[in-house]
C-alpha cells in the first residue's frame, strides 16, 4: 500500500528515475556524514576546549573574591592572570541579558550553553552573537561580571569548511554525473524514438550506439525492423501479383459475355463485377498504409471533400459542423486516411440507409467520427469485426448491398494504428447503427 503511493509521485521517464537512483545515495551519505562529524568531531572539540575555558574562568573567580570592590576586579585579573586574555568588567543588573543569545545555525554555541549551565555556578547568560568574541555573564559574591574572550579558544575556528566542501565537491561530483548519465541515456531515447516513428508508418535512420546492452537492444531493433518491412513487401508484392494477373481473364470473361444475347448472361457478369471488386479491395489491402507519405493537413477540409466525393458517388452522407476548438494541421498520409474514411462510409451506407461524418480537432488528439443507422455490431464481436476477411452474419451480410469480403474495417484499423492510433467501435447515440471513431494523437 505504501509502494502504491509512494508511485504516484515517482518521475515516469528513465531520465528522471536514472537521477534519483545517482542523487538520492548522495544526499543521503552527505547528511550522515554531516550529522555524524557534527556530533562526533564538532561536539567533541567543542566539549574539550570548553572544559579548559571553564578551569580559566574559575581562576577568574577567584581572583573576584579578593577583589575589595566590583571596582578592582577588573585591574586585579589583570594583573595576577594577563597571561589569560580574558576581559573581565563588573555589570550592573540592569545590564544583563534575559536570555542567551546565539545564531540559529550555532551548533557549537548550544554545546557551550549547555556545558557552561551544567558546571559553572553561578552563570547566567551567553551571549555569541558577536562573531569573533564570546560574552560570559556569571554571578560573584561583588555582584554579577562579564567575561569575554576569544571565539576561537571556545570552538574550531571555521567550523563550516567541511559543510561547503562537503555540498560543494558533492555538487560537482553530481553534476559530472548528470553529464555523464545523459551521455548514457541518449542511445536509449533514440531507439525510443526510431521505435516510435516505426509505429506510426516513418523510417527514420537510426545506428545502434551506447552501452554494450543498450547495442543489442538496437541491433534487435533494426533485425525486427528489416524482418516486417521484408514480410510487409513480399505481402504487397504477392497479393498485389494475385490481383493483377486474375484482371486479365476477368476482362476477357466481361467482353465474351458482354457480347451473349443469352437471358442468364446478366447474373454472370453480376458475378463477374463481384470478383472484380473483390480484387479492387484486395488490391486495396495489399496497400496496407504505405500510400503516401506523411504531410501536414488540416482534417476540417480533408473530410469535407471526402465526404463530397462520397456524394458524388449517389452516397447517402452528411457532415455534421466540427466538434472542439481545436485549429491547425495533423501529419497524416492524405491518401491511406482517405480510403480509411471511404471504406468506413461505404460500410456505413451499405448496412444502413444514411451515415453522418464528424470531425473533432483538439490540442492532443484528432476524432474522425462515422455513424449509421444500419444494425450495427454487438459489442462482443467487435474484436471480431476488425480483422481481415472477417464478415458478421446475418447482420452485415456479404450478400447485403453488394457486400464485401470483410475488409474495410481491416484496412481502416491497419491505417489508423499506422498513424499511431486506435480504431473504436460503438453504438451510436444520434443514429442508433454503429459508430467508428478513428483517434489520433497529434
Amino acid at each position: 500500500m505504501f509502494f502504491t503511493w509512494l508511485k504516484r509521485y515517482m518521475p515516469r521517464g528513465i531520465y528522471g528515475r536514472a537521477a534519483l537512483i545517482l542523487l538520492l545515495p548522495v544526499v543521503i551519505l552527505q547528511l550522515v556524514v554531516t550529522v555524524i562529524f557534527a556530533q562526533r568531531n564538532y561536539e567533541g572539540v567543542t566539549t574539550q576546549m570548553t572544559e579548559t575555558v571553564l578551569r580559566e574562568v574559575a581562576l577568574v573567580l577567584d581572583v573576584t573574591e579578593d577583589a575589595a570592590s566590583p571596582d578592582d576586579i577588573a585591574p586585579m585579573v589583570t594583573e595576577r592572570l594577563a597571561p589569560l586574555m580574558m576581559g573581565v568588567m563588573s555589570v550592573s543588573p540592569d545590564g544583563l541579558p534575559d536570555k542567551n543569545s546565539l545564531s540559529w545555525y550555532d551548533y557549537s554555541g548550544r554545546v557551550m550553553i549547555k556545558l557552561f549551565n551544567a558546571r559553572l555556578p553561578g552563570f547566567l547568560a551567553l551571549d555569541l552573537t558577536d562573531p569573533g568574541t564570546v560574552h560570559l555573564f556569571t554571578d560573584t559574591d561583588r555582584g554579577p561580571i562579564k567575561i569575554s574572550f576569544d571565539r576561537r579558544r571556545i570552538s574550531a575556528a571555521n567550523p563550516h569548511q567541511l559543510f561547503v566542501y562537503t555540498f560543494t565537491f558533492g555538487f560537482l561530483m553530481t553534476l559530472i554525473s548528470f553529464v555523464y548519465l545523459r551521455n548514457q541515456l541518449r542511445p536509449i531515447k533514440r531507439l525510443a524514438r526510431a521505435a516510435e516513428a516505426f509505429g506510426r508508418g516513418r523510417h527514420i535512420p537510426y545506428t545502434p550506439a551506447g552501452a554494450v546492452e543498450v547495442r543489442a537492444a538496437g541491433s534487435a531493433f533494426v533485425d525486427m525492423r528489416a524482418r516486417i518491412e521484408r514480410h510487409i513487401e513480399q505481402r504487397t508484392l504477392m497479393l498485389s501479383g494475385v490481383s493483377h494477373d486474375l484482371r486479365t481473364p476477368l476482362t476477357r470473361m466481361r467482353l465474351s459475355l458482354s457480347m451473349m444475347d443469352d437471358d442468364e448472361v446478366g447474373p454472370l457478369l453480376q458475378d463477374v463485377s463481384d470478383m472484380q471488386r473483390m480484387l479492387d479491395e484486395f488490391l486495396d489491402f495489399a496497400k496496407g498504409a504505405a500510400e503516401g507519405e506523411f504531410e501536414k493537413l488540416d482534417p476540417h477540409v480533408l473530410l469535407k471533400n471526402a465526404v463530397a466525393e462520397a456524394q458524388r458517388a449517389g452516397r447517402n452522407v452528411t457532415l455534421l459542423p466540427s466538434e472542439g476548438d481545436g485549429e491547425g494541421t495533423v501529419r497524416l498520409r492524405k491518401g491511406a486516411i482517405l480510403r480509411a474514411v471511404d471504406n468506413l462510409i461505404s460500410n456505413a451506407v451499405r448496412y444502413g440507409t444514411q451515415a453522418e461524418v464528424s470531425v473533432m480537432l483538439t490540442d492532443k488528439t484528432l476524432r474522425i467520427r462515422v455513424e449509421d443507422d444500419g444494425p450495427g455490431i454487438p459489442e462482443e464481436r467487435r474484436l471480431e469485426a476488425v480483422r481481415p476477411f472477417s464478415r458478421l452474419d446475418p447482420a452485415r451480410s456479404q450478400n447485403k448491398g453488394g457486400g464485401g469480403v470483410g475488409l474495410g474495417l481491416a484496412i481502416a484499423t491497419d491505417i489508423t494504428r499506422a498513424h499511431g492510433g486506435v480504431l473504436r467501435l460503438g453504438v451510436s447515440e444520434r443514429l442508433g447503427g454503429l459508430r467508428a471513431d478513428i483517434v489520433i494523437a497529434r
